[in-house]
């Protein structure tokens, strides 16, 4: 798009200055956090009321509602609340009966919990690349990467986009695969119509204080199979049958298995039921911060400064995180710097896990994964919540001009 501010558009042989402007009268002392909770007085007066009752702990009354909520609400059979999505993936491997030497492809490109739900269990995480334009798990890597000992995939929703989950789907029933749906970053994201976290065999949420919908710890399973469900649900209640229990299937209960402790208390369950009533507002209130975004950073783009994300058509995200690649690697350090020095929020994501020094430690280091690597050493998020001004935005986006359009490389101090 043509820009409206005063940045001269760079000609082939050197980069634009920038000239004088509003960026140069905009005051300097000025704080832009990278996330901010979106919070009212719904949240407080149910705080307050459930604190006033007691309900502290885990599995009542408000974490049934909260069930009830998610089931009705994201069209899934059954929800088990869990104290972050580093426990629903936790839980989710152990019900599935993961054993040591079993192989399941995972993205590199994802947070650690992803990994240590596998490793936990001892199994073996085998990473894979990410396409180079939506920075999802590559339908052609996973295919590439399966053997005998491969018993499932992993699959990391990245910024809230859903993978392409007609190939990995076909991949998966091919070699007779089970699918987790890491799908933290993705509450009310949708692909092809249906929410992101009800396609694989589990889908794990989370609520945690960074995420669009929160309760400031927390996370929940998601699953249609009732068998992996009623596993799950034994397993997080330390391996009791306490759940059927208290829904009057049996007199008493016991321990039956092994299990755990990943129960949400009711006082977060019933924050998290009240976010969830805001979802669609929340998500679209950050679908169109995501959006200016991305219109006014076109140019960037086109001068070949940024390289900005990729939706897939059939992919609904929920503004989870706006993010582009710097095409220079090596100044990326130097535009956070800049956008910091100005009190911007900006961060950088992942360190590829197949190359830290965990995985080079105990094996995991299989072979080198050039787009996961690329984009973790040249990605750049930047601030994005429901209450970020108008004005602000424009803070940021000049800034970010000027970072990237400088002829003066700024160094990290």
């Amino acid at each position: 798009m043509s820009r409206n501010n005063p940045m001269t558009q760079p000609s082939t042989t050197q980069s634009p200055a920038p000239s004088a402007s509003a960026l140069a009268e905009q005051p300097a002392a000025r704080s832009i956090p990278f996330y901010k909770p979106c919070f009212g007085e719904e949240e407080k007066e149910i705080a307050l009321h459930v604190l006033e009752q007691g309900a502290l702990g885990g599995n009542g009354y408000y974490t049934s509602v909260l069930r009830q909520t998610m089931q009705t609400l994201f069209g899934v059979g059954h929800v088990v609340a869990t104290t972050s999505a580093s426990d629903a993936l936790e839980l989710a491997m152990m019900a599935l009966d993961v054993r040591p030497g079993d192989e399941v492809i995972l993205p590199s490109f994802t947070f650690v919990s992803t990994a240590n739900a596998i490793i936990r269990q001892g199994g073996r995480p085998v990473f894979v690349d990410i396409e180079p334009d939506t920075w999802n798990i590559d339908p052609d890597e996973i295919e590439r990467h399966i053997t005998p000992a491969t018993h499932g995939i992993v699959l990391v929703h990245y910024a809230g986009q859903g993978c392409a989950m007609e190939r990995i789907g076909e991949i998966a029933r091919a070699h007779g695969l089970w699918v987790v749906e890491d799908a933290a970053q993705a509450v009310g994201a949708r692909y092809a119509g249906r929410y992101l976290g009800t396609f694989g065999d589990a889908g794990c949420y989370s609520f945690h204080i960074t995420k669009n919908v929160t309760c400031g710890e927390g996370g929940a399973l998601l699953t249609n199979d009732e068998t992996l469900a009623r596993h799950a649900e034994i397993i997080a209640e330390k391996g009791t049958n306490r759940a059927a229990f208290l829904r009057g299937e049996v007199d008493k209960y016991t321990w039956v298995d092994l299990g755990s402790s990943f129960i949400l208390s009711d006082l977060l369950a019933a924050l998290i039921t009240e976010q969830l009533k805001k979802m669609d507002d929340i998500n679209r209130r950050r679908i169109a911060i995501w959006e200016r975004y991305h219109a006014e950073l076109a140019d960037l783009e086109a001068w070949g400064r940024i390289v900005r994300p990729v939706m897939r058509p059939a992919a609904e995200h929920n503004g989870h995180i706006y993010a582009f690649l710097c095409t220079e690697v090596e100044r990326r350090d130097g535009v956070l710097a800049a956008l910091k020095e100005h009190g911007i929020g900006a961060t950088f994501h992942y360190i590829p896990l197949h190359s830290s020094p965990y995985a080079r430690r105990h094996g995991l280091y299989a072979e080198d994964l050039p787009v996961t690597e690329r984009v973790s050493a040249s990605l750049v998020r930047l601030p994005l919540y429901p209450e970020l001004t108008a004005e602000d935005q424009t803070y940021v986006i000049e800034w970010v001009y000027e970072a990237l359009t400088s002829n003066v490389k700024r160094q990290t101090p």
